[in-house]
């Protein structure tokens, strides 16, 4: 299967909505998704098949130098495709660029195969969010994969360490 990562516009809100709906039970709506795509600290992408059609997406939101991921789906019928990992590495580079201190997000307790496939892209386990998940309720697994370039690995920033 041919197809490219490129900036999320409004174009492509439509089919993730579509995706979302497919993916989550409390997916997100086109308003939100358009407002995604206008927000001046997200990054946002779609994988988009030679035919245009949107194969999956994922975004994060930027808070000064920390990253936030929101959502990373896939359509159910394009999934073991390497999609979701070319959206990470994808995501990855581009936090690298903004010299972000760490990308993070929340995945189902149960979902072990997105907490397996964020393994293999150098995400670890730092915690849990109870209860963060309505439907069904279900616990948060965090996973961050921290940059070296950026304020979490710098020694000169560290609190309490003689000179």
């Amino acid at each position: 299967m041919e197809y490219c990562i490129v900036p999320m516009t409004r174009i492509h809100t439509g089919q993730i909505a579509d995706i979302e709906r497919l993916c989550f039970p409390d997916p997100w709506s086109r308003q939100l998704l358009e407002e995604l795509v206008d927000h001046a600290g997200a990054v946002s992408l779609a994988a988009v098949g030679e035919d245009g059609t949107v194969l999956g997406y994922a975004s994060a939101q930027t808070v000064l130098d920390e990253g936030y991921i929101n959502n990373v789906a896939v359509h159910p019928a394009c999934r073991r495709q390497g999609i979701a990992s070319r959206l990470l590495e994808e995501l990855r580079r581009q936090g690298e660029a903004l010299e972000l201190a760490f990308l993070t997000l929340e995945v189902r307790a149960s979902n072990r195969a997105a907490q397996a496939l964020y393994a293999k892209h150098g995400y670890l386990e730092a915690g849990c969010r109870r209860n963060y998940y309505e439907h069904p309720r279900e616990d948060a697994i965090l996973m961050t994969l921290e940059f070296e370039n950026g304020t979490e690995s710098d020694d000169a920033g560290r609190v309490g360490e003689s000179i």
